[in-house]
């Protein structure tokens, strides 16, 4: 499939390297998903993510933020608070997010059955 919108100063071959640069990975669509309903402070954040650590999720915050999907709002109070949410742009994902989520629960169980012949099947 071509893309009639190519620009051609873009370092993307495709429209799906886009969106997979910006979101791909293992962790920014879960923050993403996580602020869809709105502001999370970032210990919040690790709690419903515990796979994660402190230091990536710090690095995937700051790029979704760079990218001008997730803002962070610093509160000067004591303790410091600081909380992220999706901008306008960030919230455009939305419907891919809830595409994402419902793929999810409709193959869940596929994948995880699926991971288990193939699992048991590798040399250890």
């Amino acid at each position: 499939m071509e893309n009639p919108e190519k620009d051609d100063e873009s370092p993307y071959t495709c429209p799906v390297a886009v969106t997979v640069d910006v979101i791909g990975g293992k962790w920014k669509g879960i923050v993403l998903y996580h602020l869809i309903e709105g502001a999370v402070r970032f210990n919040e954040l690790r709690k419903l993510m515990p796979g994660t650590t402190q230091r990536m999720l710090t690095l995937q915050l700051r790029e979704l933020e760079r990218d001008g999907l997730v803002h962070r709002e610093i509160y000067h109070q004591m303790p410091p608070k600081v909380e992220y949410s999706l901008t306008g742009f960030g919230r455009t994902l939305i419907p891919i997010l809830d595409l994402m989520r419902n793929w999810g629960i409709e193959h869940e169980r596929d994948i995880v059955d699926r991971r288990k012949v193939v699992d048991k099947e590798l040399p250890e």
